[in-house]
């Protein structure tokens, strides 16, 4: 499952964006950081490894909720070829 693993401070939360089996804890031993969230920036910050989120999917990962929602709003613009 490819889901969200709160880290940082009291009140100050920042995520992980992690591949984990759905069994574990939250913040258990995740087998891959894909990503990462920021919701406390203006505007939130997130950084996403598309191609090891598709390369998850394609193994049967399933995205969490919060996840899938983080995907459609923050496209990833086209790299600049130099």
């Amino acid at each position: 499952m490819i889901r969200l693993a709160r880290f940082g401070a009291r009140k100050q939360p920042y995520y992980r964006v992690v591949v984990i089996e759905k069994r574990l804890a939250r913040n258990g031993r995740s087998l891959e950081i894909v990503g990462t969230y920021n919701p406390r920036t203006n505007p939130a910050t997130v950084d996403l490894k598309r191609e090891r989120i598709e390369h998850w999917v394609g193994q049967g990962a399933q995205l969490s909720e919060r996840v899938g929602k983080l995907l459609a709003k923050y496209p990833v613009s086209a790299p600049v070829a130099a």
